[in-house]
């Protein structure tokens, strides 16, 4: 099953593909005006897919139901959905597999996301049985990290990560941002790790960034 989604592309005949998961309570809609923001070459037009999160209660916000990729049982670490962040993953890779039967090439697809689709990515990305093309984890952490090493994919041992993180972030800590990234290198990965002075949030100085890494990995 494939969630609804939204596409942009920046030319005829994408070469690229971009899939965007946007954070908690959000849409597909949240990062569509990002696109034109970064620049990319017209000369290699890439599709950009940004996909809605299944609707379900969410515990830290008392049960109410909205858009997300998995369950928050408390802020700041702690007990994970494991069910659902693999559910959401699952979600992923059949996105993967239908941008495969599109013409686009594992390799040249790059995974995005932002807060909890930020930590979709890492999970997916790092466990993916085919090469991809990046990993962009934006002020996110690395879910489940416990058990990456035992279920990561040799296919996607090198792969390219991005990750961002506001120094004042109140919903995620930077250090456990931090050490996500560390664990992550402790692993062997290479890791492009940019800090902002911002919140929960985006700025311009990032998207310059991620523009930069788009172009260097598709």
């Amino acid at each position: 099953m494939s969630p609804e989604r939204i596409e942009v592309e920046t030319g005829a005949k994408p070469v690229g593909t971009v899939i965007w998961l946007h954070g908690l309570g959000a849409d597909g809609h949240d990062f569509e005006p990002i696109v034109p923001e970064l620049g990319l070459p017209a000369g290699k037009p890439i599709r950009f897919i940004f996909p809605h999160a299944p609707m379900r209660p969410v515990t830290i916000n008392m049960g109410m139901r909205m858009r997300a990729w998995y369950d928050i049982l408390q802020l700041g670490g702690g007990p994970e959905d494991d069910k659902g962040i693999r559910a959401s993953q699952a979600l992923l890779e059949n996105l993967i597999k239908e941008e495969n039967k599109r013409g686009i090439k594992s390799e040249h697809i790059v995974l995005a996301g932002f807060s909890q689709g930020g930590a979709i990515v890492l999970q997916t990305g790092l466990r993916y049985p085919e090469p991809l093309g990046g990993i962009m984890a934006l002020s996110t952490y690395l879910p489940l990290s416990a058990r990456v090493a035992e279920e990561r994919h040799e296919k996607n041992r090198h792969i390219p990560i991005f990750m961002a993180h506001g120094e004042y972030d109140p919903m995620i800590p930077l250090a456990r941002a931090e050490g996500s990234r560390d664990t992550l290198k402790t692993l062997g990965y290479k890791v492009e790790w940019h800090g902002y002075p911002m919140q929960h949030s985006v700025c311009p100085e990032e998207i310059g960034d991620m523009a930069e890494f788009l172009q260097k990995t598709l």
